[in-house]
């Protein structure tokens, strides 16, 4: 089995963040993995985005044209990427931020207000982590492992922010669309 997922927005959100967690929660299952980040050279304020392959065979190439999975944390990204989501795929919005639904019958979209409830949970810059969550509930990946890789990315500098991470995620993991 492999799964693409195509992580995007503006620099400053935690897209590449986002990616490396879910590599490490690979790299942890003893998956096969590739992880590709790609911003702009503003960083912050321009634009990111993070391929990331999961697979039980070794990855070939780390370019995703059709991902399996799209996360969008912007109204540009949902633009750009939504028609190369392949037909039964899905994607998932940051709703607190992208006011457009998505326009394909053939995926399955997701519509999480990720902004507002970080920002709730007090954690504001955590949005990223509440739409991975969510990823988690409602793809093909499973949570297995995950506490394993937060502790691998999270810095050893903030060690608070562990804690706080995976309140995001059972935020978003818990959350149900209304």
């Amino acid at each position: 089995m492999t799964t693409q997922i195509l992580i995007a927005g503006f620099g400053g959100q935690g897209i590449l963040f986002s990616g490396k967690l879910l590599a490490y929660k690979a790299l942890s299952e003893g998956k096969e993995l590739s992880w590709l980040p790609s911003y702009g050279p503003e960083m912050r304020g321009g634009t990111a985005s993070c391929s990331v392959t999961i697979s039980d065979e070794p990855v070939g190439s780390p370019i995703i044209d059709n991902p399996d999975v799209l996360i969008v944390m912007n109204l540009p990204s949902l633009d750009r990427y939504e028609s190369t989501v392949k037909p039964g795929g899905a994607i998932f919005v940051d709703s607190s931020l992208v006011g457009r639904k998505v326009q394909r019958k053939d995926v399955e979209a997701f519509y999480i207000p990720a902004t507002k409830i970080a920002q709730d949970i007090g954690a504001s810059n955590l949005a990223n982590i509440v739409l991975i969550g969510k990823v988690l509930k409602d793809s093909e990946l499973s949570r297995g492992y995950l506490e394993e890789a937060l502790k691998k990315v999270v810095s050893a500098k903030h060690p608070e922010m562990y804690d706080l991470n995976l309140k995001a995620i059972d935020a978003g993991y818990n959350y149900i669309e209304e």
